[in-house]
């Protein structure tokens, strides 16, 4: 890792795409808390979450799940998605209770609750549920790769019992074994209905929205009988969103399933975490010498799916260990890299934002890529808040036993409520660069950010388009709502909008008009 970058850590969507809120204030921003504890979600939404502003948490899949135990005694992150059952009684995160309560808690601090749903295949190998299922392999079991007493049987899954050989034949794609998973046969009416009802059940504990993982390889038709037997059932509709790569290039797209829940369904967009990646990597990037000049057209018009069906992110927990083959990303071992990232990412009208927060890993090893998270000897995962402790164990960046809680960074935490407050102004106004790796830009006369991602520092006045009067920086400080204070120096707009601002190398100031004093 670049040195200077590691030592630098601490650093509109418009209102027919926000998601099923059960809230009235604006929350146009979610995160992705990775292996947390439902206990852990549960206090962080009400410390945290919630005030912050935050709309929603994605947990990672509920139901029953594979335990599987790796030659190094570790228990690999995508051991969840190897469901076994669709039974939520006993997962990684915790038990079925403390699941309900933390949708409860979460909703009533104004936070929602979207579940990572995988409905494509079952398991792939020998092993016992971590609810105590024995499967496929075990003696006396009547489990099996293709047969899950009470749930499936082999004539349940595809025909095609063969890994996927290649991505330009769409059947292959929707038909055949993804890494060796037993691939559903969505098509069957009691396989949707099956999964149609695992969603009711979540649903009716109060989810409010599903990540539906590896959609690519159902058939859209599938996606779209069983999300129309789940919204026939329950009121209001959940969100969803489908997660699909496409660079481009092979059989299946994204735009194959536009039409999906009535058009409603949004798509995870890989190309934004690939393309906004690569400008901010830069010269570090092979093949590299972006600019992040460059970015002023950045949406819809370099290829990117409509705005308004998007949900972008710098990464995921797939791409940020180099898995899914999404392209180029920014994480958490990017350092400052990733701040900015995440700040231009936060300030820019184009989709829906994910913030991943992740628990430290190795990138180096393939051992390290797959493991999970912090946990004992058991495979129990370590709380994120320690017993009779307020506050959560955060920041820690050592392989195997931190957690990073990205969400918590200042420059990427302070950020969500600049987006918030800015999106009624779904423009981008007052641009300014400097042809390389500086720029600025105001959300109409709401906000205004600078990025600089040079080694230089940058001092200019600028036009910011917001009123006069003195402003918050929120990247270097705080504000105080309650007292309409700030931690630190404000940012004077003169009576022309204007402002003289100074952004250290690697850094930004981003002020709005919530934080005016």
């Amino acid at each position: 890792m670049i040195g200077w970058i590691a030592g630098l850590l601490a650093l509109d969507m418009p209102a027919a795409h926000t998601p099923m809120l059960t809230h009235t204030t604006p929350r146009t921003v979610f995160v992705h808390l990775f292996e947390w504890t439902w206990p852990d979600i549960a206090r962080e939404c009400e410390n945290y979450l919630g005030p912050q502003g935050f709309a929603a948490v994605q947990v990672s899949p509920p139901n029953e799940h594979a335990l599987i135990q790796q030659s190094d005694g570790n228990y690999p992150w995508w051991q969840r998605y190897q469901p076994v059952s669709y039974r939520i009684d006993q997962s990684r995160s915790g038990t079925r209770s403390e699941f309900e309560d933390m949708v409860t808690r979460c909703r009533k601090v104004g936070v929602d609750i979207y579940v990572d749903t995988v409905i494509n295949h079952m398991t792939g190998g020998n092993g016992t549920g971590f609810d105590g299922t024995y499967f496929y392999g075990s003696n006396n079991s009547p489990y099996t790769k293709y047969n899950y007493p009470g749930i499936y049987a082999d004539h349940d899954f595809s025909r095609c019992r063969h890994n996927i050989t290649t991505y330009h034949d769409a059947w292959q794609v929707q038909t055949c074994e993804l890494v060796g998973l037993a691939d559903l046969d969505t098509g069957s009416e009691y396989v949707r209905t099956t999964i149609a009802n695992y969603l009711i059940e979540l649903v009716q504990i109060g989810v409010r929205g599903f990540r539906i993982d590896a959609v690519k390889h159902i058939n859209p038709i599938d996606v779209e009988a069983i999300i129309a037997r789940v919204n026939a059932a329950v009121e209001p509709n959940p969100y969803y969103f489908l997660e699909i790569i496409d660079h481009g290039g092979e059989a299946v797209h994204a735009s194959d399933y536009f039409y999906v829940g009535d058009g409603q369904a949004d798509i995870t967009e890989f190309t934004y975490q690939d393309k906004l990646s690569k400008k901010f990597l830069n010269a570090t990037y092979p093949g590299g010498h972006e600019k992040i000049a460059e970015l002023r057209t950045f949406g819809e018009a370099w290829g990117l799916l409509p705005s308004d069906k998007a949900v972008v992110f710098t990464n995921n927990h797939d791409s940020q260990r180099g898995h899914g083959g999404s392209g180029a990303y920014m994480s958490y071992q990017h350092g400052a890299l990733n701040d900015l990232a995440h700040i231009f990412m936060l300030a820019w009208p184009y989709g829906y934002p994910s913030i991943m927060s992740s628990y430290a890993f190795d990138t180096s090893t393939t051992a390290g890529t797959d493991a999970g998270p912090p946990s004992d000897a058991n495979g129990n995962t370590t709380p994120v808040y320690p017993i009779h402790s307020d506050n959560p164990d955060c920041f820690n960046q050592t392989p195997g036993s931190g957690w990073v809680c990205e969400h918590r960074w200042r420059p990427i935490s302070n950020m969500v409520a600049f987006r918030n407050y800015t999106n009624a102004a779904w423009s981008v106004d007052n641009w300014w660069d400097n042809g390389h790796n500086q720029i600025a830009f105001s959300r109409g006369n709401l906000g205004f950010v600078v990025i600089n991602r040079e080694d230089n520092p940058l001092h200019r006045t600028f036009q910011t388009g917001l009123a006069s009067g003195n402003y918050c920086d929120i990247i270097s400080y705080d504000y105080d709502p309650a007292n309409h204070t700030c931690s630190g120096t404000p940012i004077v707009v003169d009576t022309n909008g204007q402002a003289t601002i100074s952004v250290a190398s690697f850094g930004a100031v981003a002020i709005y008009g919530g934080t005016r004093l």
